[in-house]
């Protein structure tokens, strides 16, 4: 199996199936945390949209789990290596977004959300562009 810088090669299809399934995920589960914040930030749902927010954060943090796993089984079948390390960069800011979320300025809350989106999407399209670029 030869590895090569943007292709799949040799890629299982049911690997890059879990990948595009749980890369979707994340960016949906990115996409509920942002509308679940709005409720809490502008007072309009309190305890009840904040507890939203709360669980959207822990599915999260499992779907950007799942991604890393499919990335890293689709790297060792002879894909490139960047989306593995992109997937694992978003998976552990997804732990470092809920720890700002509770003791930190939303200053720095929100452009974080906007890192991982970019990233969380830059891997989910990566998944579903064609091989052999």
């Amino acid at each position: 199996m030869s590895h090569t810088a943007t292709g799949r090669a040799g890629a299982a299809p049911a690997v890059l199936t879990a990948l595009r399934v749980t890369a979707t995920l994340t960016v949906l589960a990115l996409l509920w945390q942002f509308l679940t914040a709005g409720g809490f930030v502008e007072q309009r749902g309190g305890e009840a949209a904040e507890g939203l927010h709360a669980t959207g954060a822990i599915v999260l943090h499992v779907v950007a789990g799942l991604t890393v796993v499919a990335a890293a089984v689709l790297w060792r079948a002879g894909a490139a290596l960047w989306p593995t390390v992109l997937a694992a960069v978003v998976f552990v800011l997804t732990f470092v977004q809920a720890y700002v979320g509770s003791h930190g300025p939303l200053s720095v809350h929100i452009p974080g959300a906007m890192v991982l989106t970019i990233g969380a999407v830059v891997v989910a399209a990566w998944s579903f562009a064609p091989t052999g670029r």
